[in-house]
């Protein structure tokens, strides 16, 4: 071990792992006898020997050099009394290559009474040194600009890239400040960071300035540079050592973004193909130019036009008939311009013609000559105007958006010296392209609301009634013209057994095609209904429904978390919708409800309390696989019941529960009737146009007497049909029904019968009167009553057919206990 250089290392507190990383280096322990008792797997990596051939084997055998018992000794002694020893020393592969490696012998320990050591080993690895000829070529030829700067900030070294960059020779440089050389470059201010970091000994790293240099005097260019303390071994600060780096292309590429983000948020504010044009023009002057024009398209600026020509639309004209649309300029009153807003102009830049409009890109003319022949002779009073006002730079750059030509915008220098150049045209032509998608928005949308307008007008119930059981007012305030057509409905559904269901929802998204989805929403509402289901069911199948429209758009199953985020954000592609189902029975005056996704109802009850109760929420429509629950309320006669969407009452603040709390005090008087209640509240709760519809459906319930309902039990014994019918035909008299007497009979008769053969007992008969005459038999079975064609042989069978032909209408429904079939008449 002569070769070896020691280490003598002291015990520390953090222990073995303080010493050694067996995770990372070979490690074996070794008797006090020098026998190898443990070897690891990172040992039989580094010198190729397993561990079978190495367990319980000398340690010296692994050594690639002389022994050396007295240093071992040493080393020995040194580690029973609690110090580690680490050096460097060499071993041997199992190939009988040579390895240099650091090693480090742990303090004794104990394993029973035998006395070992903990030997860990790691390959020593030849380090890579610099020499001075690579170092001089990387300061001199590096990319990054460098120099020193002593402590009066004068030049004491610089490479060649910083020499290029300010186009300054080095040799003019040295021992001269910067402020003395470049004063456009922010000399001042860079030279303060420098005394700045002279003073406190702390780094500045990435301060980005614009600025000229004699290197390209013409062109403005962005540096980012850094400035570090020069520091001697005592500490002291002898200089400041900057870097800097041309990050002009990282730098326009900022400003482009920026500019063009800026654009989104400036141009295209309202749906108005004019107030765009001039949108563009506004934003553009003078950031990025001096006058700037906007041509449209005639056809565009009609209510009736598409645009112009289209690819496959025939060749063009000669010369676009156009119309100015919109311009600016940093000279009062544009007097650059040789036309008016509004007028009629055929320009483009000369030698192009209209199909520049329809397939050409962006014209750059960097340096205008007034006294060229093509501009003198088709465009004279232009050439005059380039004379007059020193117009010497333009970029004319069609406007196109969804295959669809629209017009021309025209860039003009003419106070700013510099000329356009080519990074300048994808400027242009993004802030062109937007405004062309904006304008093309605007046509787009003219047609849209015209169409959705009409559509949700036409879907929308244009009478409703309660019948007996509720008082009905409503009141729809559509979205403004802005916000586009929405999706809110209500509906009114007179039931059988003198109930009514009620329903108020919201369609997520606007336009044309959410007015279609309320209407086809409204239809299956009224469908479900007229199927007697509970609110519960009704909402899950309308919720099958909006998940099999949304597949239908998106031509593939969704996910429930891409439904429920597509629904949030509103995209196209999915639909969403909440709603509101709620069935009151005037007998009971109890109103059955449940909701997907929407706002509570509003109760007034007749001593003026409001409250909102909420049965379980659920989930919107069009997430599929979750429940929805029904909850139950029971109405004091003459309350009032309202139903309303998330617009009416998150308008003025967007705070739902302060928005609910104020239609519930207007509601809450009983001075007026209910349709000026209804409108009123709207009005006083959305006195401006909102973005959204508003819908507000209220109810004032009435209950159904003793005076107008009668029931019976049925025994299960046919001889009880007889009497039966008496006691119907009677109680149909004693209401001066008389007209509907025999009908009855024969109604109550073939009900009645049918329950004592077919269904399971209780049985019972009840009769109703409100708006219509209305015979019910419940029982406790949930068979399915079937109507057939009996044969004209057959004896039975005919019952039910008899009771359609008899009755106005007639159905089944379902309860917790059974089922009733029911059958109505008019009453004359």
């Amino acid at each position: 071990m002569d070769a070896a250089r020691e280490r003598p290392e002291a015990p520390t507190s953090a222990g073995p792992s303080a010493l050694f990383d067996a995770s990372t280096d070979a490690a074996a322990v070794v008797s006090g006898r020098g026998v190898v008792l443990g070897w690891t797997r990172a040992a039989e990596e580094l010198l190729g020997r397993p561990a079978s051939e190495t367990v319980s084997t000398p340690v010296a055998a692994l050594l690639a050099m002389p022994g050396d018992p007295v240093r071992v000794a040493g080393v020995t002694e040194r580690c029973r009394a609690g110090m580690g020893w680490s050096g460097l020393i060499a071993v041997r592969h199992r190939d009988g290559r040579r390895i240099d490696v650091d090693l480090r012998v742990s303090a004794s320990f104990r394993i029973g009474a035998d006395e070992c050591f903990l030997i860990s080993a790691r390959e020593r690895r030849q380090q890579w040194a610099v020499g001075q000829s690579v170092l001089d070529g990387f300061l001199t030829r590096s990319p990054v600009g460098m120099a020193v700067m002593d402590t009066q900030l004068r030049y004491v070294w610089l490479n060649d890239t910083l020499e290029r960059f300010g186009g300054v020779p080095r040799e003019q440089r040295l021992g001269r400040r910067l402020s003395e050389l470049l004063p456009g470059l922010q000399a001042d201010t860079i030279e303060g960071l420098m005394s700045k970091v002279l003073e406190t000994g702390l780094p500045v790293t990435d301060y980005e300035y614009v600025g000229w240099s004699w290197a390209d005097p013409h062109r403005r260019h962005a540096y980012s540079t850094s400035f570090f303390p020069l520091v001697d071994p005592d500490n002291s600060i002898t200089g400041v050592c900057y870097m800097v780096s041309d990050v002009t292309e990282r730098w326009h590429a900022r400003q482009l973004l920026s500019l063009v983000s800026e654009a989104g948020t400036r141009i295209g504010t309202t749906l108005d193909v004019l107030r765009t044009a001039q949108e563009l023009a506004d934003f553009a002057v003078p950031r990025f130019a001096d006058f700037v024009v906007v041509d449209l398209l005639e056809p565009v600026l009609s209510s009736e036009g598409h645009g112009a020509w289209l690819p496959d639309a025939g060749p063009a004209p000669a010369k676009p008939v156009m119309r100015r649309a919109g311009m600016s300029s940093v000279r009062e009153g544009c007097p650059e311009a040789v036309a008016r807003i509004g007028e009629r102009v055929d320009f483009v830049p000369p030698p192009h013609g209209a199909h520049l409009l329809i397939d050409g890109g962006p014209v750059l003319i960097p340096v205008l000559d007034p006294s060229d022949a093509l501009w003198t002779t088709e465009q004279p009073a232009r050439s005059a105007s380039i004379r007059e006002f020193g117009l010497h730079s333009l970029i004319s750059a069609p406007m196109r958006a969804r295959n669809t030509a629209l017009g021309l915008t025209t860039f003009i220098r003419s106070l700013n010296p510099v000329s356009f150049q080519r990074d300048d045209v994808l400027v242009a032509q993004e802030l062109v392209a937007r405004a062309a998608l904006c304008v093309d928005n605007a046509r787009r949308y003219t047609r849209e609301h015209t169409a959705a307008v009409t559509l949700q007008r036409s879907l929308l119930p244009q009478a409703l009634t309660g019948g007996t059981a509720l008082e009905v007012a409503s009141s729809y305030l559509p979205a403004d013209p802005t916000g586009g057509v929405g999706g809110d409905w209500f509906d009114v559904i007179p039931l059988s057994g003198a109930r009514v269901g009620l329903v108020v929802g919201d369609v997520v998204g606007h336009g044309i095609t959410a007015a279609a989805t309320m209407g086809r929403l409204r239809t299956a509402v009224q469908t479900l209904a007229d199927m007697e289901m509970p609110p519960d069911e009704l909402l899950a199948h309308l919720d099958d429904l909006v998940l099999r429209l949304s597949e239908e758009q998106t031509g593939e199953e969704a996910t429930d978390e891409e439904a429920t985020e597509a629904a949030r954000q509103g995209r196209t592609g999915f639909l969403g919708a909440t709603c509101l189902y709620a069935v009151y029975d005037p007998v009971t005056r109890r109103c059955t409800m449940a909701r997907a996704g929407h706002p509570p109802p509003v109760v007034v009850a007749p001593d003026g309390q409001v409250s909102f109760p909420e049965p379980p929420a659920g989930p919107p429509l069009g997430l599929g696989g979750m429940a929805f629950e029904a909850a139950e309320i029971e109405l004091a006669e003459n309350s009032l019941l309202g139903l309303y969407t998330d617009g009416l009452v998150s308008a003025a603040d967007r705070d739902m529960e302060r928005g609910m709390a104020r239609l519930g005090d207007l509601l809450s008087r009983r001075d007026c009737d209910l349709d000026t209640l209804c409108s009123s509240a709207v009005r006083r709760l959305v006195p401006a146009p909102q973005p959204d519809d508003i819908a507000l459906l209220l109810t004032r319930t009435h209950a159904l007497g003793a005076e107008h309902v009668v029931s019976w039990e049925v025994p299960v014994d046919p001889a009880a049909v007889a009497d039966l019918r008496g006691r119907a035909t009677r109680q149909v008299e004693s209401w001066g029904l008389g007209e509907l007497a025999m009908t009855t009979e024969l109604i109550v008769s073939e009900l009645v019968t049918n329950a004592i053969r077919y269904a399971e007992p209780p049985i019972r008969l009840r009769l109703l009167r409100d708006s219509r005459l209305t015979c019910e038999v419940a029982d406790a079975s949930s068979t399915a009553p079937r109507l057939r064609h009996a044969r004209s042989m057959d004896e039975g069978g005919r019952g039910l057919f008899l009771v359609a032909q008899l009755a106005h209408r007639w159905g089944a429904r379902y309860t917790p206990v059974g089922k009733i079939i029911w059958a109505e008449q008019e009453i004359p």
